[in-house]
């Protein structure tokens, strides 16, 4: 049995595939999970999450459970590993959006189901399947390789890219403030794996360096879930960092952006950058629902 926390667990071969059936399901939807069932625990709020996870079993012929942390003997003291335990063995899958990843790989450790991450303060790596299916109908790549800048925070996103870009080869070039620092752990690991897939990854604190030829351009928001009160000291941080018609014109011509959402324009993104790239960064949002629905496919088949 498989579990999909981070695809740190995940070779390039099967990552490129979930891409592939994505597409697939895409174009011709197919109930192949009838009658099984998804417990969907949150302890985060999500608009684009929950809607990719239900109606991609919904439409697979199964059926989800919505649990929200106050439904939850969780929020009264009851052990991790308990709650996997009971929700494990009455379930197909579970997919969990938490506060801390421990509570991610302590439930998988105990569940009968596969857990899926759906965010977590370290990854989301569901967010990038669906980039990457986004990068793949845009046509952006160029001999099997993705040329990606990523511009903001040091945060899940940017530890997902550095991991997909590591593993897939690509080339990736990153742009944090000075005082932020990526996971030394997660660069370490990334460092390792670009020597194994040829991947060229460079970090920066100017986002024109990191911006320059670029063909997929991906930033993020500043103020993360739960980061609310240190909204004020990261506007401070991140001035300068804002994707606007003046970055995007040193990216390559033909270049798109993306934005996993919520977008907070006059932040990260002014508000004529982002209406110019509306259609590609809603069209990421919806390709969610495929890359999910390919994945609980998979995990399935890795149950037989």
């Amino acid at each position: 049995m498989r579990h999909f926390l981070s695809l740190r667990d995940f070779s390039k071969e099967e990552i490129l595939n979930l891409v592939s059936d994505a597409a697939k399901l895409k174009k011709e939807p197919k109930k192949l999970l009838q009658d099984k069932t998804l417990a969907m625990i949150f302890e985060k709020n999500s608009t684009r999450t929950r809607m990719a996870f239900e109606l991609a079993i919904t439409e697979l012929g199964g059926k989800a459970l919505f649990l929200n942390a106050n439904d939850l003997q969780l929020s009264r003291g009851e052990p991790v590993k308990d709650t996997a335990r009971v929700i494990g063995s009455m379930v197909d899958f579970v997919m969990m959006r938490v506060n801390k990843h421990e509570t991610l790989l302590e439930f998988a450790k105990y569940s009968k189901a596969p857990v899926i991450n759906a965010l977590s303060e370290l990854y989301h790596p569901t967010q990038i399947l669906g980039d990457l299916l986004t990068i793949k109908e845009w046509d952006k790549m160029q001999k099997g390789i993705a040329k990606i800048a990523f511009v903001g925070d040091s945060n899940n996103m940017c530890n997902s890219w550095l991991i997909a870009a590591a593993i897939l080869g690509y080339e990736l070039s990153i742009a944090i403030p000075k005082d932020y620092k990526i996971n030394a752990e997660i660069w370490e690991f990334a460092m390792k794996q670009a020597l194994i897939s040829g991947a060229k990854i460079s970090l920066s604190h100017d986002k024109f360096e990191a911006l320059k030829g670029k063909d997929v351009i991906i930033t993020d928001t500043w103020v993360s879930m739960g980061e609310e009160s240190e909204k004020e000291r990261k506007i401070k941080d991140f001035e300068g960092f804002m994707i606007d018609e003046k970055a995007m014109s040193v990216a390559n011509e033909a270049a798109i952006l993306l934005h996993c959402l919520p977008a907070y324009r006059a932040y990260e993104v002014s508000e004529e950058t982002f209406e110019k790239y509306a259609d590609v960064i809603f069209e990421e949002a919806r390709n969610r629902l495929y890359v999910v629905k390919a994945l609980l496919c998979f995990l399935d088949k890795g149950r037989e």
